[in-house]
């Protein structure tokens, strides 16, 4: 379980831990300005970072993983290696632990969770990338797959497109990075709202993330979460729900959830994961 560091009064203007957590909604900008690959790039030491770059998820692990080799040698990184783990028997090789061990950074690519999670969850080589990250030695990403696999719970699949019900969602057991929570990602580009909400419908007490694309949620040690790139960061707290009848209606019946709290954030914004509140890049009350 990742241990973050509570503060009394967390501020956006307080200098960030090097290490973080990137979880990013997908399809993030890989030509222009690369915003969300060069945060990963800098927070993973940057001209002296080591990366290692995990394309499991993917159906075309070679193809995918070179892509980002090259990003991130062109970067500048020191070292970039790609991690084409295809069975679970190489989550014990120890060439790859070994590799972890001299990492700064590991990206988690896109693609399938469900297959990402069969491949690595429980193995040595994960658990050991998990304690690495609790620990603050290396910052960890991972995008549109390697996002919704963070949790503790995850989204496995589902639908999108209609009034929240148990039908719409498939969950399923993530690598639980950040057991607090569970991520949707190409959020507001696939109208996944409902989906999230039916996920939060059976597990009220983890905090919904909804990110959209080329947006990333930057979970900090201080316990603050920063939002990077051209979308938003949508987070559903359903801890007060007071009323939902999903135990008591069929699978593909509509839901009704009562009480939740709905934050919606965007370039700069802050949220601290265990004060739960929001604060804004600049502040603009409203007149």
């Amino acid at each position: 379980m990742l241990q973050l560091e509570t503060q009394s009064q967390p501020s956006p203007m307080s200098q960030p831990t090097t290490t973080a957590i990137l979880v990013i909604g997908g399809a993030e900008d890989k030509v222009h300005g690369k915003e969300i690959l060069h945060t990963f790039w800098f927070r993973s030491g940057g001209t002296d970072a080591t990366i290692g770059i995990i394309p499991s998820a993917s159906r075309e692990p070679v193809l995918i993983g070179e892509r980002y080799q090259s990003i991130f040698e062109e970067m500048g990184a020191k070292y970039v290696k790609v991690l084409d783990i295809r069975d679970r028997d190489q989550g014990n090789d120890s060439y790859f632990k070994e590799y972890v061990e001299e990492c700064t950074g590991m990206f988690m690519t896109g693609g399938d969770q469900l297959r990402l999670c069969g491949l690595l969850a429980d193995t040595p080589l994960m658990e050991r990338i998990r304690q690495r990250v609790q620990l603050g030695e290396i910052s960890l990403a991972g995008t549109s797959a390697g996002a919704a696999v963070m949790g503790h719970h995850m989204i496995a699949g589902g639908s999108s497109g209609e009034s929240p019900n148990r039908a719409l969602v498939d969950m399923a057991m993530g690598l639980g990075i950040i057991p607090e929570i569970i991520v949707d990602q190409h959020f507001h580009n696939r109208n996944r709202m409902a989906r999230l909400l039916s996920a939060l419908s059976t597990h009220p007490e983890r905090l919904g993330i909804g990110i959209d694309e080329d947006t990333c949620a930057m979970f900090e040690r201080d316990g603050l979460i920063r939002v990077v790139g051209k979308g938003t960061v949508t987070i559903v707290d359903g801890r007060d729900m007071t009323y939902t009848n999903q135990a008591e209606i069929a699978a593909a019946d509509p839901l009704s959830l009562h009480n939740l709290k709905l934050n919606i954030l965007s370039h700069g914004d802050c949220y601290h994961l265990h004060q739960h509140e929001c604060i804004a890049k600049i502040s603009n009350p409203i007149q």
